[in-house]
């Protein structure tokens, strides 16, 4: 059955940015409903580390906590649907894949990013245990082992020169072009290895990683593999309402201000869509300003 209701404002994301914001417009008493699609970006890792007082803990136990905290607040909705459409009218209409029809006087969008991963045999499956995009999240529990760093755009380098302090790399240029002569130089001081052959295939048993097969059938052993990823938005509500977007090092970002508030008054936006680094920490803090900006902008306006 299908659901209609008006609230002050509408959060359109159920992850560490979504649910951040939304609870602090819950503390307020003013009525917020959360958009949650179940589809967060980090639900293929295990663990998340590096986050405070929660170190190591399963990341779906992270949000589901934080979902039962804020349902505590009477003045919350949550629903498990995926926003379809997004209109202004006065204020906002959003409709979603079951029919559902909400109506805010603000919109905070916290849906994420989809990261997009190379076409490589035995990837995706490895991907967030084995194959992995950050140190920070994932760097201590593979330190010392053999690490491969896969070329996949101009952020590459710097990424195999971070990760050498984790451990032993191999840079695989996988066709893209040899660093230049003073990044070589670094590597080189760094301990990093140079790879030309292309990689076709990864190797072991899933979700483990073993080593990396090269073109002409040699296998390179490797124990865990970084890259950067290409990413894009996981909703196109953004760019219904009009938006603007600027390109980041990894794929678009939302244009916003200090205060969260995109090109489109009323429209807030937190969390991946917004930042130049993904991580739960910082996708967290970014959701408790935006959440606090939208609701001072529910007092003295949206451009205050």
């Amino acid at each position: 059955m299908s659901f209609e209701g008006s609230f002050d404002a509408v959060v359109v994301g159920g992850s560490f940015a979504g649910l951040s914001a939304a609870m602090q417009i819950a503390r307020s008493g003013r009525p917020v409903c959360v958009l949650d699609s179940g589809q967060p970006r980090n639900r293929f890792a295990a663990h998340s580390h590096g986050f405070f007082g929660q170190d190591g803990r399963p990341p779906h136990e992270m949000i589901a906590q934080a979902r039962a905290d804020l349902l505590q607040y009477p003045n919350v909705t949550h629903l498990q649907a995926r926003a379809l459409t997004a209109s202004q009218d006065g204020g906002f209409t959003l409709t979603t894949e079951g029919g559902d029809v909400l109506h805010a006087q603000r919109l905070l969008l916290a849906y994420g990013v989809v990261d997009q991963l190379p076409d490589l045999p035995g990837l995706q499956p490895r991907w967030g245990v084995s194959v992995l995009h950050c140190p920070y999240c994932h760097g201590y529990e593979v330190k010392g082992q053999r690490l491969g760093v896969l070329a996949t755009g101009p952020w590459s380098t710097h990424q195999a020169l971070l990760i050498a302090d984790w451990g032993p790399v191999t840079y695989f240029l996988n066709g893209h072009e040899t660093p230049d002569a003073a990044t070589l130089e670094q590597f080189a001081q760094r301990g990093i290895q140079v790879e030309a052959t292309p990689v076709t295939a990864l190797m072991g048993t899933v979700p483990e990683l073993s080593g990396v097969q090269l073109a002409g059938e040699r296998v390179l052993g490797i124990d865990a593999l970084f890259l950067g990823t290409r990413l894009r938005f996981a909703s196109d509500l953004a760019q219904q309402l009009g938006c603007a977007a600027e390109d980041g090092p990894q794929g678009p970002l939302l244009t916003t201000d200090a205060f969260k508030r995109t090109t489109v008054p009323g429209v807030f936006a937190a969390g991946d869509i917004t930042l130049r680094a993904g991580n739960a920490s910082l996708a967290a803090a970014d959701g408790v300003m935006a959440g606090v900006a939208l609701h001072q902008s529910l007092i003295f306006g949206t451009g205050t």
